[in-house]
């Protein structure tokens, strides 16, 4: 009877303990789990009551020798759980209920050593089972394993400390971004190359971004003819705007601007119009000029939150149309926007400037990816022209555009696979043409004297093309710009000096090349082409034909038969990356400081551009530029001489004398920064840098010699550059040469 009630009064008594306990922790969880979890143990705990009732209605009154020695079993068979529940820790960490504080500790225990079964806590005490063996030392390092004297403290707290710790442990997302990039790098060179003509096994993309519709103007913007307000309609007043933006350029001012636009112009008008809109100069566009100035400024002048808005826009199309997924890999689209309506303005005076480019739609566009891809979702209500599957070329979709009839592409972006493919393949073939060039040479300067007129012409080209860098040329119509290269000069970009500035055989070249930039050089030629161009001058007018039995592909095709794959274009890029490996061994200082081997390379690439006649006018900003320069070196030579004056009047070997002489030196190196920036920018004022670096230069020369001379690689290539030229970082050290 002693027993029992002791029995009693100790569940009585943790009872108590545990209302106690329930209470302090109550709104520590959310209300409908811990009712859901309460009720769960309410159910429970009148399970375990009516099979004490049971157990007693079948033992007889609380007072048998039965019942006595079933309790006194029950107690013996606790004391056991409770020691190995001090002794044991789980062998995984098992979730917690919220409401683990409201349930009594018995069941609290059974809970946690319910492993392989939902229904042990159906059973009675002595049919349960053990819970999993497991050792002290595992619990020592899992801090959230159940320990006896812990029973009164908050479960949920313990959890709390478990997230914290790793949280407080784990690097910050900046330090992980730099490795997440990394990991992302696609090392295709690292892989085994493809077979000839295959660029994909798989190519799967969105299609590209059309123009946005044409928002009609506000009914306060006018058009004006001879005076009087016209109403135009929808494709006649979006064309009329693209030519109110020209009113205040100097297009507008040329003859044959006007001419095409007018033309063009009058297809979209109705029938109406064309009888009323006959002459262009009675025609005003200045209210619609001023609506899409103040347009341009609304746009200038939006917000933070508005242009936050705009990015995130722009951001989410790039996201969903600027990524294509090629063999596995995601790889950034170049230009997947196609390019909206408007007039065409050429290079120079190019006879189409004026002309309407058409808009471009879905029915224009012909799609390439592989037959086993999601095929793009053309626009609402459109359908694609074609869908192809081609895995011999690299474009994503293609169409003609309406101006000079050419084939426009969506291609991959210059820091993907296919276009690193190609230019490593490009700087390989010129590479290969330097182990054959003196053989070459040697063959043209035979074929010098040869006995037919169109072997002589062909060596000559030859000539010009790997001594001056000169593009081979096409022929053009009537109607495309007046742009030439060596195999279509005439006889007027040439002019014959037996004798000039003291040197003998000088030829004058002026013509207008690519992109209608002129060329202008004079050179000393060898006797026996000077006499040759005597000879294909002779008889001819100055419009005809320098070179009249020869074209680009006779030459193209005679060169692949002395190097198979080698075309004219080769020469460019072995001239430009022999002149600036050579250069760069010339000029470069190997003590200097580092600002002073960069202007050493940047003078190595001015040689570079100024053979291929990569020109440009001078910066708007140049002038002051200089000015400012001009400023702040004449402020450093003061500051120099200030600090050697103040230098004087300290004793040598004093802490005063050994700062002011470092400020010295550093005040020193800071002017010759100054004054090499000064150089450089005078020095290349009037040559672009850019071009030679992204297309003719063997980027490989580049960075072999950043790491040859300790010179950062950011100091040469700029991040666009880097992504682009990844691969050739990765496979260059310091050894390397083009030659």
């Amino acid at each position: 009877m002693e027993v029992a009630q002791n029995i009693e009064n100790g569940t009585s008594n943790h009872s108590n303990h545990n209302s106690s306990h329930k209470h302090k922790h109550k709104h520590k969880h959310k209300s409908d789990k811990k009712s859901s979890h309460h009720s769960k143990h309410k159910k429970r705990d009148k399970d375990r009551d009516r099979h004490r009732e049971s157990s007693s209605k079948s033992n007889g009154d609380s007072g048998s020798p039965r019942k006595s020695e079933a309790v006194a079993a029950a107690v013996e068979v606790a004391a056991e759980v409770k020691i190995e529940r001090r002794s044991l820790s789980p062998v995984k960490k098992m979730e917690v209920d919220d409401s683990e504080d409201d349930r009594p500790l018995s069941s609290r225990i059974q809970v946690k050593k319910n492993y392989d079964s939902d229904s042990e806590d159906d059973k009675p005490l002595i049919h349960r089972k053990p819970p999993p063996p497991t050792t002290s030392q595992k619990r020592k390092s899992n801090h959230s394993s159940d320990d006896s004297d812990s029973d009164s403290k908050p479960l949920r707290k313990k959890s709390k400390k478990q997230v914290k710790k790793p949280t407080s442990q784990s690097p910050s997302p900046k330090k992980k971004k730099p490795k997440k990039e990394e990991e992302e790098v696609w090392k295709w060179w690292e892989e085994e190359p493809r077979d000839d003509g295959v660029k994909w096994n798989f190519l799967e993309h969105k299609g590209p971004v059309f123009a946005a519709k044409y928002e009609k103007l506000p009914k306060s913007v006018h058009f004006k003819y001879d005076g009087k307000v016209v109403k135009l309609s929808e494709d006649a007043e979006e064309v009329a705007g693209f030519y109110s933006r020209f009113i205040e350029h100097e297009y507008t001012t040329k003859e044959k601007f006007n001419e095409n636009f007018f033309k063009d112009w009058r297809r979209t008008m109705t029938a109406d119009e064309k009888k009323t809109i006959t002459d262009l100069r009675k025609c005003d566009f200045r209210e619609i000029n001023e609506y899409f100035k103040l347009k341009s400024e609304e746009r200038k002048s939006m917000s933070k939150e508005e242009k936050l808005c705009q990015k995130e826009e722009n951001e989410r199309i790039a996201e969903e149309f600027g990524i294509c997924v090629l063999d596995g890999h995601k790889e950034k689209i170049g230009n997947f926007r196609i390019e909206p309506p408007g007039l065409f303005r050429g290079r120079g005076d190019h006879p189409k400037m004026g002309m309407l480019k058409k808009r471009i739609f879905p029915e224009d566009v012909i799609i390439n990816c592989s037959k086993d891809a999601v095929v793009p979702k053309p626009p609402e209500s459109h359908r694609w022209k074609e869908v192809r599957h081609d895995n011999t070329v690299t474009w994503l979709a293609c169409w003609i555009e309406n101006v000079q009839g050419q084939t426009k592409y969506v291609m991959l972006n210059p820091t993907s696979r296919l276009k690193g493919e190609k230019d490593w393949l490009k700087y390989e073939k010129a590479r290969e043409l330097a182990k054959h060039i003196h053989k070459i040479r040697e063959n043209y300067k035979n074929d010098f004297k040869s006995k037919e007129m169109r072997v002589r012409q062909r060596a000559v080209a030859l000539y010009f093309i790997d001594k001056l860098a000169l593009r081979a040329g096409n022929e053009k119509d009537e109607d495309q710009a007046d742009t030439v290269g060596c195999c279509s000069l005439r006889v007027e970009h040439i002019e014959l000096f037996d004798e000039k500035d003291g040197q003998e055989s000088v030829v004058t070249f002026d013509f207008l090349g690519k992109d209608s930039i002129r060329y202008f050089n004079q050179v000393t030629v060898e006797k026996r082409v000077f006499k040759n161009l005597k000879l294909f001058m002779e008889s001819k007018k100055p419009g005809d034909d320098l070179f009249d039995r020869l074209n680009t592909q006779i030459l193209n095709k005679h060169l692949n038969d002395l190097l198979s794959g080698l075309t004219a274009k080769v020469f460019r890029t072995y001239n430009a990356s022999h002149t600036l490996q050579e250069q760069l061994d010339e000029l470069t200082p190997v003590n200097g400081s580092v600002n002073e081997k960069v202007l050493a390379y940047n003078r190595a690439n001015r040689a570079v551009a100024v053979l291929c006649n990569h020109q440009r006018a001078v910066p708007k900003s140049h002038e002051k530029s200089m000015e400012n320069l001009v400023t702040k070196i004449q402020q450093k030579k003061d500051d120099v001489k200030k600090v050697k004056k103040e230098l004087k009047g300290l004793s040598r070997g004093s802490k005063d004398h050994e700062k002011k002489s470092a400020q010295l030196r550093r005040t020193e190196e800071q002017l010759k920064k100054l004054e090499m920036t000064k150089t450089d920018k005078d020095e290349g004022k009037e040559i672009a840098l850019g071009t030679s670096k992204l297309n003719y230069l063997d980027p490989r020369i580049s960075i072999a010699w950043c790491k040859k001379h300790d010179v950062p690689i950011e100091k040469v290539y700029n991040k666009t550059l880097r992504a682009k030229f990844r691969w050739a970082i990765d496979m260059a050290d310091k050894k390397y040469r083009f030659d």
